[in-house]
């Protein structure tokens, strides 16, 4: 039988969850408001600016550039590159450093011992890693990584967005890190084909757009993999859902509800997706397709497959929709496809009302109806001439769960909404709403306030969980407010 979704202790809430919004009040409103009562709450203090550097200190760190490069050069000159790949890091780094010793003393430069360390680290990441980009890969609190251009780059923590003091020395550097990403994994950037996907050696998702297409400069949008998978008690602790959404989601994945969960870029759906797939029994044959490999199943028992790209001669492309009709011939209990955008959500539909129930898939739409729209209009292009209420009758039957996933303003990331489908009516298809977050106002520093509750309406389900095992209390339905 599938392992419970235990809530914690009263104890255990104590210590590790952190205080609930509704918890913090908000001052009490006079019988008659202020004038100035609908006007925008105080905006959180901005970071102090950096300061500007001076024309001496930007003269020497054009210099240090200068150097860099020319260092570089001799690098490549020197460096046996065949033997690079047998050679230890301790090795490397000791080779570089007197490599570039050398090259110091024939330029007659001389580096204090915090820019001769920073130096060698800078060129080690040049021949070994991916220069600049090196120590924001390294960093685990950076979530996403954005280049607009080689002297502007922008980093995303907490939800947030900031300028990093990282640059590239012109766009010719830029352009030579990407050419070493994609060129490992077999693509190619230039001007006939401008644009790229690939994927770092640790799982990141890559993506480049290079002149003449990128106006101002190379735009480079890195994803980092995150390495630890956050499971559903620690996506609870952080606040994304409560304890009540936490064991109906359970009982909705183990009894195989058709589920898809749905938001906008960066609101977390790949998480939320890994988190639900813990609740799949390790009996189970899972097969998983998406475009770049990004989920993190833990069961024993999981088929990954992955999209290609044509190649140079527009040649051996190979698609979701590919991947999914030869999944159906490789007996899965459930599919799990990445994201759905395009004509493979033909192929999802009839594989999920055609006996494998519990599949999964994530799509973007800002709701649960427009979720629905979505697959509507995914149908329509997708070259299928079918009546709209037919195709509104394939997804009422293949879809039972809509999970509404978002980004809020501060940054944090909620489960706005756990839906059901619950059929059709008339040409309609009918939603029930279970769980939504509801917003009770905002601090002055921008913090949103507000709370999970349950929408009071019985599952759709209930007797289905009932039967499989799941006999959830009335109780969870209810207006229970968690964090």
């Amino acid at each position: 039988m599938f392992a419970r979704y235990k809530k914690p202790s009263a104890a255990t809430r104590t210590s590790a969850v952190p205080p609930r919004p509704e918890d913090v009040r908000m001052p009490e409103e006079s019988a008659k408001p202020a004038r100035t009562a609908h006007l925008r709450p105080k905006a959180a203090p901005t970071a102090p600016a950096r300061a500007e550097p001076t024309d001496k200190e930007v003269q020497r760190r054009r210099r240090l550039d200068q150097v860099k490069s020319e260092l570089h050069k001799r690098l490549l000159e020197n460096l046996n590159l065949a033997a690079l790949e047998h050679a230890s890091e301790a090795e490397l780094r000791s080779e570089i450093s007197a490599i570039a010793a050398e090259a110091l003393g024939e330029l007659n430069v001389v580096l204090n011992t915090e820019e001769r360390a920073t130096l060698n680290q800078d060129l080690y990441f040049e021949v070994m890693g991916l220069g600049p980009l090196e120590p924001l890969l390294k960093d685990d609190s950076v979530n996403d990584i954005l280049v607009n251009g080689p002297q502007r780059v922008f980093i995303e923590r907490n939800g947030k967005l900031e300028l990093s003091e990282v640059t590239f020395r012109d766009e010719k550097h830029l352009l030579r890190i990407i050419d070493k990403i994609v060129s490992a994994v077999g693509r190619r950037v230039d001007e006939s084909n401008p644009y790229v996907d690939a994927r770092l050696a640790d799982g990141s998702r890559f993506n480049a757009m290079v002149p003449p297409v990128a106006v101002d400069g190379s735009l480079v949008s890195i994803r980092k993999f995150k390495k630890e998978k956050l499971g559903i008690d620690d996506l609870v602790r952080f606040g994304a859902f409560s304890e009540e959404m936490a064991i109906y989601l359970e009982a909705a994945v183990a009894t195989r509800l058709n589920v898809i969960v749905s938001g906008g870029t960066g609101s977390g759906k790949t998480t939320t997706l890994n988190a639900l797939s813990s609740f799949i029994d390790n009996s189970e044959r899972i097969l998983t397709i998406e475009d770049t490999a990004e989920l993190q199943l833990q069961q024993e028992h999981v088929g990954r497959m992955e999209s290609r790209p044509a190649n140079v001669e527009g040649k051996g492309a190979v698609t979701q929709r590919d991947c999914l009709r030869n999944a159906l011939r490789m007996r899965p209990d459930r599919i799990i496809v990445g994201e759905t955008r395009g004509e493979e959500v033909i192929d999802m539909l009839q594989a999920m009302n055609t006996g494998h129930d519990g599949s999964m898939t994530t799509i973007h739409a800002n709701s649960a109806r427009d979720a629905i729209s979505r697959l509507e209009n995914m149908v329509a292009m997708a070259g299928i001439e079918m009546p709209l209420k037919a195709v509104r009758s394939q997804i009422g039957s293949a879809v039972n769960l809509i999970v509404q996933a978002s980004r809020l303003q501060d940054g944090t990331r909620r489960m706005l909404s756990v839906t059901e489908v619950t059929g059709m009516e008339g040409e309609v298809i009918t939603l029930q709403e279970i769980f939504r977050f509801e917003r009770t106002g905002i601090e002055p520093d921008g913090r949103i306030l507000g709370h999970f509750t349950g929408t009071g309406l019985r599952s759709h389900y209930a007797d289905r969980f009932k039967r499989w095992g799941y006999d959830l209390p009335i109780s969870i339905y209810d207006e229970v407010q968690g964090h």
